[in-house]
């Protein structure tokens, strides 16, 4: 099986702590890479868990800055 797996990592404890992310419209342009159909997983902890992602777990909200 073809699997997309980003691998994530803890980068603060608020947004604004979180430098150096991607955009929406960047993470979609870099998905185009990808194979439309291969699955796509959470990496944690170096590959100690996993997790996946359904369209209901996206949220937008306001973060203000400091």
């Amino acid at each position: 099986m073809n699997a997309v797996f980003l691998n994530t990592k803890r980068s603060g404890y608020s947004p604004d702590q979180c430098k150096n992310t991607m955009t929406v419209g960047e993470l979609m342009n870099m998905l185009d890479d990808f194979d439309e159909d291969a699955p796509i997983y959470f990496k944690n902890d170096d590959g100690y868990t996993y997790g996946s992602i359904t369209r209901y777990d996206f949220e937008e909200s306001v973060v203000e800055e400091n």
